[in-house]
Order: C-alpha cells, then structure tokens, then sequence
C-alpha cells in the first residue's frame, strides 16, 4: 500500500477477498463492523474518524496476504485500549485466538507507574512477550507503527521526537530481524525525517540534483544487462533499486563521508525462475563489468539470520562509477520485501503454524521468554533486548558448521551459553580456528569455535560477569550463583535489610510483619519472601529499596505529623507579618515562610500553588508541576491556596531553565546567545552538547521578570534559522 494512499473499509476487504474465502472474508468484515461501532465516537489528532486507522492497520496486513484471525485483530487492535470494550467480549464475538492476538497488541494503560519509561518498558515486555508465543502479534504491531509514523506530522514536536525515536530503536530493528524490509526502510526514513529534518532533506535534496543523470544511466545498464540474459536465453525481471534515505545517512555518519563518496546509490536488481539462473546471471555481470574485490557477497548459500537471499556484487560499471548488482529467485525476492509473514502468508487449506525449519531460524525469539523470567524489572528486560537482538552483529560456526549470531563484542563465554547452559558452566577454555585463545577473545564474523569443557570444573567465576557481553549469558551466570549460595544470600539480605529499617528507627516488630513482607515480596515479583532476600543477598536489588518499600506507609505518617507539628509551632512563634521576597502571598494569613520551587521555577502569570513542606513553611510550584499532581490525600491536606503580589513596581527578576534544539552549526550558540541578550535578557549559566545526528541541544539559564518576559525570549529564539524547538523545562 502506498503510504500516501488511504483505503477505505471496501478497498481492504476487496483485497482479503482474492486470496480469503467467502466465510473468511464474512469473518474480517464483522470485525471491521465491530470496530466501527466501538470507534463511532471517536477522532484521531488529525481530525479524521479513529476507525480510518485500523482500516488502513488491516490494508497493511491484508498486502501481506495475513490469515483471517490477523485480519480481524488489525481492525480490533485498539477497541480494548481505547473503548469499553473488553477481551472477553472479543472472544465471544469472534473466538480465542482473535482476543489473544488483540490482547497481545494492547497496551497497560490503565495501570498506573512511576513514570512514562516504566510504563513504555512494561508495554514493550508484554508485546515481545506475547510476540514469543505468537509472531502475528509483532506483525499486527508493526502494520500500527507503520500507520502512526504515516501520520506523525499530526502531533507536537516533542511527542514526535520520542515516537520516532522509539521507532528506530526497537520497531525497525525489529522489523529488519524478522526480515520484513517492505516495512524497515519506510519507519527508518520517516522517523530520520522527525529525529534530524535538516539532515533528511539534505539528502533528499542531494539525491534531487542529479536524478536524470541516474536515471537515464540505469536505464543504459538494464538495456545492456537485458541484452546479455536474453543471448542465452534466461528470463529475468531487471529493475533499478532505489537507494533509502536513511541507509545513505547512516553510511555518511558510520563511515564519516561525504554524499559524493558514496558510490552505491547506483544498484540493479535481477530477479531469475531458479538459484542455477542466479550463478549463470552472476557469471555474465563478471564477463560484461570487471567486479570490484572484496564486494561479493553469497547470501543464498549463506542465508541471513532474518531469512534473507540474494547474490550482492559490486562492479565497475559502463561509466567506470560503482554499480551494486542484486541477484535472486522470485521466492527470495518475496521473503526480501516480507521475510516472516512471507512464511505466515495465507493459503487456503493450510495450517497457518510455520515450517520446522523456519521456526529453527527464529529461535532467537523464543529466547525472548527467558530474558522475561529472568529480569528483575521492564527496564532491565528491554535493555537485554537492545543489547542482545538489537546491536551490531557477528556471525561465527561450530565445529560442525551451524552458523551463530551473537552481539558484536561478544567473547567465548557468550558462545558458551548460547549453545547450552551446561556447557556455559563447565567451560575451561576456547580455540578460535584451531588455536587456543583467552576467554576475553572478541569474536569475529567467520571465525570457528570449540570450546574445552571438563566434567570437574567448579563452574563459572564472578570475573565472567565482567566477561560476557550478552544478557543470556550474564543471567545464566547470576543463576548458577544463585543457586549455589541461595541459603547464605537468604541470611546475609534478610540481616542488610533489618539493619536498613533500624537505621530509618523503625521499630521491626512494627515493619516486618508477615503480611508487610509479602505484600512487598509480590511488589517486586517474588513468589516467596526468600527469594527476595536472596536478591539482596547476591545484589540482584538493594537492601534500601526493599527496605523503602516495607516502611514506606510508616515514613509517609511520620512525615505528615512532623510537617503539622512544624507548621504549627511556626504559625504560632510569628508575631509580625513577613515580607516575602518571593513575591508570593498566602491566601488568609501574612506570617508563613514562603520559597519558590527550584524543580518547577514558578515565575508570576503562572498559575501556582503552595505546598507545605517540612521545616521550611511554604514551597510555591507551578500549578501543572508533577511533584504536586497527584491524588494522594496525605499530599492534598498539605496543599494551601497562594498568589502572585500585585506590586507593579517590584522589579525582582525569577529564574527559568529553558532547553533548545536545533540543528548543530557553526555558531548557531553565539547567535542564540546574542539573540536573548538583544531581549535585555540576563543569562546566568549556559551548556550545551550536540548528538551524532547533528542535533544540538542548548540548557540555558535566564533571569525574566514575568510570564510575557518568557514569550518573549522564546519568541525572538524560535525565529533563529535551524532552531526546531524551545521549551522551559523542570528539574
């Protein structure tokens, strides 16, 4: 589906209709049915009617020729997040597997975290977790994001800024993982266009230029490559390749060159009947343009880990410019452009379970459920994520020529471990192409590894966290330790953490009550409490946060009559009125101590509120500061109403923290600079740093008398060229 293009509801359904049967096309229609109903009442940012986005999710997945079930989800994706809706009711209107793939999309929106990154990791460990059991979930996901990134421009720069980034960081890689490149190049493009727009058309325009030129080049190459073929009689489909925007950034930005140092924007693609069609035409590209060394590349007798096939070479081309020449079957070619849902098209009369052999191929997914059993919380578990199926890759053999995968950077141990947890435990040592090598060794792509085992061996050494690269291989580590020293961790943690609540003078009798004890031990997902004081032990958590957690009720009371007591004595001990040179008046009485908050830097025009804190009367923030947004009863008997002073001729100047980005030039500081002192605008401290997309972000400090000061200021900033936002930020 062309990604400007918005199908309507018909339009899909016609599509499921050349591939579905009738009752199946029926089954995809009553879920869009459903969702229509459920979104009636509901618009996305653009204005637009919410159920155009499921509509346009379930063309993706409907060009991707996805069963019946998938379908139906694609429209139902967001009923349960977004509407009343519940998965039970999914199930019964439609069937188990319809709800499971659903519920495997939706998010955990209605449980409340400590901050936004938490619930995001918590998200995302249940969609990969629901993506182990299932493939179709990711796919139904990725038809979302795709869809989202298509209509990014609908939403404030900074929400723009964090989605796309998101994107390139878990969603594309993913997407490339799995193969599906269809999908890959276009959220890479989009999400470079948001994280560094100066750059993204840079390129585009770059590409612009000469466009013609190439065009009319390629079109020489074919005719002669067309020529060629047809003399011994091979049926090919020839084809230019269009060169993606942000695979030309990231070579200019890894390989630290200039867009006219890369030569291969220029590449032809073949696509042949059979894999002996793929040799003969690579055997004629040689005899016709003299190869380049070093550019051959044989991905069909050594497939890529998502799946991918194809012949890469790079030849001197008519014109004596690199040209990259792509040779592959018509079934490669479909596996290329889908990889997984290649596998999971649907045919009519078949099971829609994959191959054996391709679910050997994805093993690494099913790894996802042991970095879930294993992690302490949602952040550790998406860090293992982005260090294990994420990063750079290497690609080495066994001895008897299976080939592995592991991060770039990884060392024996982490071979070790992915072969067999057993042989991880017993390894003494490794030979790397025959030669015995050390344990910290960097693997290479290509090298072969034996590791030395012995039946006698203690197991592994503290030393091989230090070692390992890979999550796998450390929580396979931290397990055997876990195991061995259980009995004494359970004894050492409970002692560090009795001797935390002494220290905060608890009473323990008070605090470690049995049914305090599992409601924290549940909190931090232990079955038994003896686990989590094993945890303490080995150093899995600390013994301060458990022990924060069980006195936590306890520190709240006993903070509140502190603060009342405070207050109180205070109110009592003044006689005489205050003058606040805060320039802030308590509502009802003139003889509180009043301070600004630093963390939200109040300044008058904004709305405020005070807050009475402990010893130091009363802190005023801003009305929208999220250190006083909150529900908590104890938090609003502690709330009292103040206001600004209306003293036109108090000249006090309040301090403002403000953070801007744009794109990193020379001098773009020095005109910023000028530019607020132009405002007669005092700057009290100034940072900056900029990113290796080019993005530069200024932390400034400024003195302004009020609120229409500040709009000022950023006003006159905003209208320097390059600069992309500019916002006042919180501590």
């Amino acid at each position: 589906m062309a990604k400007d293009q918005i199908l309507s509801a018909e339009e899909v359904i016609e599509r499921t209709s050349k591939y579905l049967n009738e009752e199946h096309v029926a089954f995809v229609r009553k879920a869009y049915e459903f969702a229509s109903f459920a979104h009636k009442d509901q618009f996305r940012k653009s204005g637009e009617p919410y159920i155009i986005h499921p509509i346009q999710v379930a063309g993706i997945l409907a060009d991707l020729e996805m069963d019946p079930a998938t379908l139906a989800a694609g429209f139902l994706h967001d009923v349960v997040e977004d509407t009343p809706v519940t998965i039970a009711e999914i199930a019964s209107g439609f069937d188990s597997e319809v709800a499971m793939l659903v519920d495997g999309v939706t998010k955990l929106g209605k449980i409340k975290y400590k901050s936004h990154e938490e619930q995001q990791a918590e998200n995302h460990r249940k969609m990969f977790v629901a993506m182990a059991q299932d493939i179709r979930v990711i796919l139904i996901k990725l038809a979302d994001r795709l869809h989202n990134m298509r209509t990014l421009k609908h939403l404030p720069p900074e929400k723009q800024r964090r989605i796309a980034n998101e994107t390139i960081e878990i969603f594309a890689p993913l997407a490339h993982r799995l193969g599906i490149s269809k999908i890959k190049w276009e959220l890479e493009d989009t999400s470079l266009r948001y994280l560094n727009p100066q750059q993204y058309y840079r390129i585009v325009n770059l590409m612009k230029r000469k466009r013609n030129e190439r065009e009319q080049y390629l079109e020489d190459v074919m005719l002669e490559v067309k020529n060629q073929l047809g003399e011994v009689d091979i049926k090919a489909d020839v084809s230019g390749r269009p060169k993606h925007i942000y695979s030309i950034y990231r070579k200019m930005v890894i390989q630290h060159k200039q867009f006219n140092e890369i030569y291969d924007l220029l590449a032809v693609r073949i696509i042949v009947n059979s894999i002996k069609d793929c040799y003969a035409v690579l055997g004629i590209i040689h005899t016709c343009w003299k190869p380049m060394p070093g550019r051959f590349k044989d991905y069909i007798a050594m497939p890529k880990p998502n799946m991918y096939q194809s012949l890469h070479t790079t030849v001197i081309g008519p014109k004596g410019d690199p040209l990259e020449v792509q040779i592959r079957t018509i079934d490669m070619h479909r596996i290329s452009e889908y990889g997984v849902a290649a596998h999971w098209a649907y045919k009519e009369g078949k099971t829609m379970s994959p191959q054996a052999s391709f679910e050997k191929k994805l093993s690494w997914f099913r790894e996802i459920l042991e970095f879930q059993n294993e992690a302490e919380n949602a952040e550790e578990f998406m860090e293992s994520l982005k260090i294990d199926l994420f990063s750079d890759m290497v690609f080495v053999f066994t001895p008897k020529g299976d080939v592995i995968e592991l991060p770039a950077g990884s060392v024996p141990i982490d071979f070790a471990y992915r072969i067999h947890s057993e042989i991880g435990n017993k390894t003494i040592g490794a030979k790397i192409n025959g030669k015995i090598v050390t344990l910290d060794y960097k693997l290479k792509t290509g090298d072969i590894i034996e590791i030395l085992t012995s039946k006698h061996s203690y197991g592994p050494s503290q030393d091989w966290l230090k070692l390992a690269q890979t999550s796998q291989a450390k929580n396979k580590i931290r397990t055997f330790f876990k195991r061995q020293r259980k009995e004494e961790n359970i004894v050492k943690g409970k002692e560090l953490v009795e001797k935390e609540i002494k220290e905060m003078e608890f009473d323990l009798k008070e605090v470690m009550t049995a049914e305090n004890i599992k409601k924290v031990a549940d909190k931090f997902n232990f079955s038994h409490e003896d686990d989590m004081y094993a945890s303490v032990g080995y150093n899995g958590i600390s013994a301060l946060q458990v022990a924060n957690r069980l006195t936590e009720k306890l520190r709240k009371k006993r903070d509140e009559e502190e603060a009342v007591k405070e207050i109180t004595a205070e109110m009592k001990n003044e006689t005489k009125p205050r003058r606040h040179d805060a320039g802030v008046t308590v509502k009802g009485t003139d003889n509180l101590l009043i301070r600004l908050s630093r963390c939200c830097s109040p300044v008058p025009g904004d709305e405020i509120v005070g807050f009475i804190t402990k010893g130091r009367g009363v802190s005023v923030h801003r009305a929208d500061c999220p250190n006083i947004n909150t529900s908590e009863s104890e938090i609003e008997t502690r709330l009292i109403p103040v206001e600004w002073e209306t003293d036109t001729n108090n000249r006090k100047e309040y301090n403002v923290e403000i953070e801007i980005s744009g794109y990193d030039r020379r001098g773009l500081l020095n005109e910023v600079l000028q530019t607020v002192s132009g405002t007669k605008t005092n700057i009290t401290a100034v940072s900056g740093r900029s990113d290796r997309n080019k993005m530069a972000t200024i932390m400034m400090s400024i003195s302004i008398q009020n609120i229409g000061h500040l709009h000022k200021v950023v006003d006159k900033i905003k209208q320097i060229p390059d600069i992309y936002a500019v916002r006042r930020i919180m501590n």
